[in-house]
């Protein structure tokens, strides 16, 4: 059975219009296959804990010890210039007795060499103080 599908006034065999689907159904194809191969990709990462900023506000309490560091290198307790390390460590271990004992608190010039700073974690090393801080200034907001 054969069934004829234009009119027959035409004289002329009618051509059919067909949309030919195998072309986009091969280009869909690829697609999925290319998506379901890189998703897993994207997905998947290696778990790691980023560091997170956060300002913390130290209350100064009277019986931290507050040493400074200046840009050339001078140390200070509190307003008090100290000439000799071996002086820092004697003024450090009669605090260091004290119960609680005190945390030491060092604030250095930016600008400073680390030498000054060493001097004093080596004092406070040498003198058994426990608690050694490092006072900075926050980063200023939005950047």
């Amino acid at each position: 059975m054969s069934m004829n599908v234009g009119s027959s006034d035409d004289g002329e065999d009618a051509v059919m219009s067909a949309i030919n689907t195998t072309p986009l159904v091969d280009v869909m194809l690829v697609l999925l296959i290319i998506f379901l191969i890189t998703i897993p990709v994207v997905t998947t990462s290696i778990k790691v804990s980023l560091p997170k900023e956060r300002i913390e506000v130290r209350e100064t309490k009277p019986e931290n010890i507050i040493i400074s560091v200046d840009q050339a290198g001078h140390i200070f307790w509190y307003e008090a210039r100290i000439d000799d390390v071996d002086a820092l460590v004697s003024k450090l271990k009669k605090v260091s007795t004290l119960t609680p004992q005190p945390e030491v608190q060092v604030r250095s010039d930016a600008g400073a060499r680390y030498e000054g700073v060493g001097k004093v974690l080596l004092a406070c090393q040498r003198a058994g103080i426990v608690k050694v801080a490092f006072i900075t200034e926050p980063p200023p907001l939005g950047g």
